[in-house]
């Protein structure tokens, strides 16, 4: 469903992403663990469009958001890249809710405003997600009146709100407690239970054990070995032990 090929992404002059192949298959949940600063998150935000690869090539199904050619990296024109970015949902670390909107309100504004979706079929689909996630009665509440964890969870709800095909997390429980934490997890475990595509960012062990369908290990830009949870928390290359705690 979604393939990514040889990604290179520089800042400057530093390489962040080291030439990543990334396959994605359409309800499969994938987990990306590895220490900070191992590219993960700049990996989510290539394939999302938050950031321009410096080399490869991203397809979704059939489309291609971009390639190499000649050494010039290629971006689809701005249509055929609009209609990839509708199938794909992002939920960040840091909710990125507009707080001068209703719960609601978050939810309904993007269909109305991208989708062109009537206002009385956007509120009805966002009062579904807001039962869906357990917060049906914080529709009209503002999000500084909100948890830490409802405040992701209506995150969670607003991406789904587009109807997105892939959904893809970034950290999304690395600034909540542990009891709040466990809110966000919830809810992700319904969707994967619900076949729903996901990518996810995670430094969760428990969620990319129990939850996923194959582990990607990156470090320093590259990925170091993927493949099923079991085989992955069983590995014995010594950096991934390391870093899940088994040496």
């Amino acid at each position: 469903m979604l393939r990514a090929e040889g990604i290179y992404k520089k800042f400057g002059a530093e390489g962040v992403l080291k030439g990543i192949s990334l396959r994605v298959e359409k309800g499969e949940v994938v987990a990306l663990i590895g220490p900070s600063g191992s590219g993960k998150s700049t990996l989510l935000r290539c394939l999302n469009q938050l950031e321009r690869v410096n080399g490869g090539a991203i397809y979704l199904d059939e489309l291609c958001m971009c390639e190499t050619v000649a050494d010039r990296v290629r971006y689809a024109p701005e249509g055929m890249l609009r209609q990839i970015a509708l199938r794909m949902g992002m939920v960040f670390q840091s909710f990125n809710l507009f707080p001068h909107m209703n719960v609601l309100q978050n939810l309904i504004d993007a269909p109305m405003r991208v989708q062109r979706v009537q206002k009385s079929v956007a509120v009805a689909r966002g009062r579904a997600l807001l039962d869906k996630v357990g917060l049906a009665d914080k529709a009209d509440q503002y999000p500084h009146q909100l948890s830490g964890g409802q405040a992701q969870r209506v995150a969670i709800a607003r991406a789904l709100c587009l109807q997105p095909e892939i959904l893809c997390f970034d950290e999304p429980t690395s600034a909540l407690d542990p009891e709040l934490t466990q809110e966000v997890l919830a809810v992700m475990r319904e969707l994967a239970a619900e076949h729903m595509t996901m990518v996810v960012v995670t430094h969760e062990m428990d969620f990319a054990r129990d939850v996923s369908h194959r582990v990607v290990f990156m470090e320093d830009g590259a990925i170091v070995e993927e493949g099923p949870p079991s085989a992955i928390f069983a590995s014995e290359n010594p950096r991934t032990k390391r870093f899940i705690g088994r040496d």
